[in-house]
């Protein structure tokens, strides 16, 4: 009878039926972020400000999309390079705007062993970010806007966003050429100004300010979505699916802040036209499923 149970155990074993199941290897090794304030997840509330890889003044969250895309993959190594204000040249030089001096090249954080990028950039080359500011008005009639970036038939901003198109392309191509075995995701821009008009006086941006505005972001997405076509690389598409979740929404429905600089979630201090946790939650999930996870 001994001897049959040590027969059986030992099959068992064979089976792999009493021995514990080996503990799957992480998709990926080595995780990198690149990009700027909305990849950043830039936040001012003192509780979530980390300083593990960029300077303070880079704003970067500690619970941003990419942490938490780091987490869900349980990566052993990550390192985030985000930094508010970024511009396509930050990749490649020391940052050196006013307000985010001293995080280095973001790409001194990639190597030849990196397997995953995610990376976005272009919202700041093409000028959107600051435009929306320039929207801000006392008059509910005014467009100053639209009379600042439409004067003479000419959209500035949409040849703004056509002078970034060769920019994050190059982006793309630098990745490549210093991490060749990496998966490369480029996101987008979720609807942070809705296209049928603002909400006026809440967000003091008038209705066809807000529309011109909304469209823009759209024609932004667009040349993103080229690149990452043209260059074989993979789209985030954090635009889809954010509609109904612009600034004017009520806290617990919106994904980005507005004008006045608090957050409803979580509630505290936070950055103008920038997602909050619901935003960076949402972002962490359209990349989670772009991955297949």
């Amino acid at each position: 009878m001994k001897a049959s149970w040590a027969l059986l155990a030992c099959a068992a074993v064979g089976l792999g039926v009493l021995a514990p199941p080996a503990a799957a290897a992480p998709a990926f090794t080595e995780y990198v972020a690149l990009g700027d304030s909305w990849a950043a997840d830039v936040t001012l509330n003192p509780s979530m400000l980390t300083t593990e890889f960029a300077p303070v003044s880079c704003l970067q969250s500690s619970s941003s999309y990419a942490r938490q895309v780091a987490a869900a993959l349980a990566v052993p190594e990550f390192r985030d390079a985000s930094c508010g204000g970024a511009i396509t040249d930050d990749m490649t030089r020391p940052q050196v705007s006013t307000t985010s001096r001293g995080n280095p090249p973001q790409f001194d954080k990639l190597s030849p062993s990196t397997d995953l990028v995610t990376v976005l950039i272009g919202g700041n080359d093409a000028g959107l970010a600051a435009a929306v500011l320039g929207c801000v008005t006392a008059d509910a009639a005014a467009t100053p806007c639209l009379s600042s970036f439409t004067g003479g038939g000419v959209d500035r901003m949409s040849a703004a966003i056509a002078v970034a198109e060769p920019k994050v392309a190059a982006v793309l191509r630098g990745i490549r050429e210093r991490a060749p075995r990496a998966r490369v995701l480029l996101l987008n821009y979720f609807e942070i100004v809705g296209t049928e008009g603002g909400c006026f006086p809440e967000i003091p941006i008038s209705d066809p300010d807000a529309i011109w505005l909304g469209h823009r972001l759209i024609e932004l997405n667009a040349m993103l979505a080229r690149v990452a076509r043209a260059s074989g690389v993979e789209h985030v598409d954090t635009y889809a699916g954010s509609h109904g979740h612009d600034a004017c929404q009520p806290p617990g429905v919106r994904w980005g802040e507005g004008l006045i600089p608090l957050t409803s979630n979580p509630v505290g201090p936070g950055v103008p036209f920038h997602p909050n946790q619901l935003g960076a939650d949402h972002q962490a999930r359209s990349v989670l499923a772009v991955l297949g996870r």
